[in-house]
């Protein structure tokens, strides 16, 4: 018989500790006790992983509306205008204020250093300690949150749905994964803010956390989701065999990166005039297109043109961890191809964060607010973030004083403390924690999955052409493998002592509170079932609905996910929901996609390779038990 969950009470949830969820509950901490709840470490987010930096028209050089113009540009015709203004609107006011909050962008001298991507016509990315923008960020905010006592968050929680009544979202459900026993937690108002879902395909730079949750809790809840059909595969993760993929940001090619064949040639003019900084979807397809050219696994990277003295400077947890994979990204060229990197549907909101059920919000990832259209400008993600996570809880705020007044006929709204929420207050967060290059890429996900072959073979002929540099490149690559095998074996190994270590040392202290367990058991692993359903999906997802698309993969797709039976236990714990959210989300993404008769953005097909604006200038909307529709 299953015991009935622990329930509390707060003012505010909010599920996901990223740039979206940590701004929204610092904005909420000002009207009520927040909790927020996390399903793994509370840096373990894709905001934690974010390299390239984060895009604001702050510049002397730059304006307000050219920002603007190149998001939508970028979108291909499918950007909400009015969220689009919003965000570069707002975009200064709230980095301004990450700045008065201690966030340490780089700086030329005294002043902010900005430099360009693809697609951007202006030098507007602000970075921090080189790539480790999205850490410093989070890092700041953590530091202001460690300043509110009534702001309390949770690792370790896995949200598996929400609470309704009366058609309002009045709680959450949760499974502390510390011991897997059951809580919820009752609220006026929830946020659902746990990003992307990158690990619904076999290749991916998403973290492992990314498994879509809040938008498929939102969407069995009955939330119409929108544009789930839009995925953005960024071109160039790391492809070494045993290696994880390690994202290699798309501001190196914007300090002069060379993409190149496994002949050594340069490609891109035969598919962009923009060539290496032309649009992420052209980037990606135009390597697919060279890797079916030339029967190869993977292309190149060539950085050889910059010193290790400003690779090391400008790239630090790049080139570190590339150079813990045996590669040297001054002399060698890398193996690169693209993979899965974020998703620009989801949760459809308004420029609040509202859902369609009342009393449930969403921001960052997992909504849809519509500034990023087909296509997401480079370093816009963050920025979105932050400046709608920040409006989110605005609107909780105000939205919250509104129903409460009426709730309870004009008598002072019941407030909560904090000290009856589960968890605690933000932990004080290390002020420089910017090293640990490889600490991502180590602890990264697909070890198991990882299928590029990082040995590239050259016609006989090629070789007595090759640079110095050149010869180097691929005869270095050769190796790669090896050492990333035997580097995974020993990670394993290690693994294995400390889950060891760690389970016996629960064993004897069971009487411990979950707070003072800094880690869930390694026994919740998935079961084989688990484990052999997920690679299914994900195998399928990335070979049927992935770069490059067309009909009959896509219905093929849809009929696989129609028929799949998945693993069922009386007592599901993350894994199981986990593979459920991601067998859901995959259905609708196929469905989407093949309801979709064009190419635009990120979705291209090769039976409509054209843009139809007639048919399809439109959002597509997808509400459970329904058909997927579209709507302008």
């Amino acid at each position: 018989m299953t015991s009935s969950p622990t329930t509390y009470h707060a003012d505010y949830v909010v599920v996901g500790s990223g740039v979206a969820g940590l701004r929204a509950a610092i904005e909420l901490s000002s009207a009520g006790s927040v909790l927020v709840l996390a399903k793994s470490t509370l840096s373990d987010s894709a905001t934690a992983w974010a390299q390239g930096g984060i895009a604001v028209a702050l510049s002397d050089e730059d304006e307000i509306g050219c920002h603007e113009q190149d998001t939508l540009s970028a979108g291909d015709g499918l950007c909400r205008p009015e969220s689009v203004a919003l965000l570069v609107e707002e975009g200064p006011k709230y980095i301004t204020q990450l700045i008065e909050w201690g966030t340490e962008f780089d700086r030329a001298g005294t002043k902010l250093a900005f430099t360009r991507e693809a697609a951007h016509s202006r030098s507007r990315i602000l970075h921090a300690h080189g790539d480790s923008t999205g850490r410093e960020i989070s890092r700041a905010l953590l530091a202001r949150a460690h300043k509110i006592p009534h702001l309390h968050l949770r690792a370790h929680s896995f949200t598996t749905g929400l609470i309704l009544e009366d058609g309002r979202a009045v709680g959450v459900r949760f499974i502390d994964e510390n011991d897997g026993s059951l809580h919820e937690v009752r609220a006026l108002a929830v946020l659902l803010a746990t990003g992307g879902l990158g690990q619904i395909y076999r290749e991916t730079t998403n973290p492992e956390v990314a498994t879509g949750d809040g938008m498929a809790i939102a969407y069995e809840a009955g939330a119409v989701l929108s544009d789930m059909e839009f995925v953005q595969f960024h071109p160039t993760a790391l492809a070494i065999k045993g290696a994880p993929r390690f994202l290699l940001s798309e501001a190196l090619r914007g300090e002069g990166g060379i993409l190149r064949n496994i002949l050594l040639e340069r490609f891109m003019k035969r598919y962009a005039e923009a060539q290496e900084l032309a649009p992420r979807d052209v980037v990606a397809r135009a390597i697919v297109s060279e890797m079916h050219r030339t029967n190869a696994q993977h292309v190149y990277l060539d950085m050889t043109a910059k010193s290790a003295e400003f690779l090391q400077k400008r790239f630090p947890r790049i080139y570190s961890t590339c150079l813990s994979y045996g590669l040297d990204l001054a002399t060698d060229m890398a193996p690169v191809s693209p993979a899965a990197h974020y998703m620009m549907g989801g949760v459809k909101t308004d420029l609040w964060g509202h859902t369609s059920i009342l009393g449930l919000y969403a921001a960052g990832e997992t909504a849809d607010t519509g500034v990023h259209g087909a296509n997401r400008l480079a370093s816009n993600s963050l920025l979105e973030g932050l400046v709608f996570g920040a409006r989110s809880g605005q609107a909780m705020v105000a939205d919250r004083r509104q129903f409460s007044d009426k709730l309870q006929n004009g008598a002072r709204p019941v407030k909560y403390k904090a000290s009856a929420l589960p968890g605690s207050p933000a932990p004080r967060p290390d002020s420089h924690s910017h090293d640990g290059a490889s600490g991502h890429a180590t602890s990264a996900v697909n070890h198991s999955n990882s299928s590029a072959n990082s040995s590239a073979h050259l016609p006989a002929n090629s070789s007595a052409n090759l640079s110095a540099t050149s010869r180097s490149a691929v005869a270095h690559s050769a190796k790669l493998s090896a050492a990333a095998a035997s580097r995974s074996a020993t990670t394993h190994a290690a693994k294995s002592a400390a889950s060891a270590a760690f389970v016996s040392s629960s064993a004897s202290h069971s009487t411990k509170s979950p707070a003072a367990v800094s880690a869930p058991p390694e026994d919740a692993d998935a079961t084989p079932a688990i484990a052999a359903a997920l690679a299914q999906i994900r195998d399928l997802m990335w070979r049927h609905v992935g770069v490059m698309r067309n009909g009959k993969e896509l219905t093929a797709a849809v009929a696989f996910l129609e028929n799949m039976k998945l693993p069922h236990s009386e007592h599901p714990g993350r894994h199981e929901h986990e593979l459920s959210n991601l067998y859901c989300l995959a259905s609708l993404m196929a469905r989407s996609a093949l309801a979709r008769e064009e190419s635009r953005g990120s979705h291209y097909r090769s039976d409509f390779p054209y843009r139809d604006d007639d048919l399809f200038q439109k959002h597509s909307r997808m509400q459970r038990s329904k058909d997927v529709t579209f709507e302008p």
